[in-house]
């Protein structure tokens, strides 16, 4: 069973929408997930996680005590005795994609550490990389943005790697048709009934001909592409000439 555990100062947050859907139902059954509170490490009578930084400036940084002291209670009580993969949600980060997604949903103990306030001290980083050479913190973002905290893409995180879990979706190939799986675009869906105010299902679709569809849809999905994410098209083209 795939494992989560998510350091946070809101450990009520999770599992939130993660227990509803295709998620929800494979909860307790493929995966499971403990939010650990991080003022429980804060080691002061008020319970605060967080300073002023050094050097001045707007905002307060959590002490690199008080998450080591987590990270270290969660390797304390790993019964399966693996090292797990510890990701910081951070924009700073390496984007989000399938492909790690992917790579991802192959580990079974994954600790993922939400931030707040303005950083976590580096020192956090430095050291805990020197003592994991071999498996250091991955920091990962999900965009180009800024959010209060990492609890909203850790949330993001999970649901993206969970789609790759055997078992946690409807049917296993759904995955393979979504949206740059194939580092493009997904093409139009359509339903009954066939006509619907004037508008009518491509006549491709109705032929019951798959590989005649299979075609339509994979130049569809290039249109698409190219008309909303040239950028996609480029990568992938970069990628084939490499």
């Amino acid at each position: 069973m795939k494992h989560f555990t998510i350091l946070t100062l809101f450990p009520e947050m999770f599992p939130g929408p993660l227990a509803h859907s295709v998620t929800g139902h494979a909860l307790n059954n493929l995966w499971r997930c403990e939010a650990i509170n991080l003022r429980d490490f804060a080691g002061n009578k008020h319970n605060r996680v967080d300073d002023e930084p050094f050097g001045g400036g707007a905002g307060m940084v959590i002490r690199a005590e008080v998450v080591m002291a987590a990270l270290e209670h969660v390797e304390q009580n790993n019964k399966a005795g693996d090292q797990p993969c510890v990701i910081h949600l951070t924009p700073r980060g390496k984007l989000l994609t399938p492909e790690i997604a992917k790579n991802l949903a192959t580990a079974q103990n994954i600790t993922l550490i939400c931030g707040r306030y303005e950083a976590i001290d580096q020192r956090l980083f430095d050291y805990y990389n020197q003592q994991h050479a071999n498996n250091p913190i991955l920091e990962l973002s999900i965009g180009d943005y800024v959010l209060s905290g990492g609890e909203l893409p850790a949330m993001v995180l999970i649901d993206s790697i969970l789609r790759f879990v055997p078992g946690v979706l409807g049917k296993e190939e759904s995955h393979t048709e979504e949206s740059h799986e194939h580092g493009m675009l997904e093409h139009h869906h359509y339903t009954r009934p066939a006509e619907w105010r004037g508008h009518k299902v491509p006549e491709t679709l109705l032929t019951g001909d798959h590989k005649k569809i299979k075609a339509f849809r994979e130049e569809e999905a290039k249109t698409i592409t190219n008309k909303l994410r040239p950028d996609l098209l480029e990568k992938n083209r970069k990628k084939i000439l490499e």
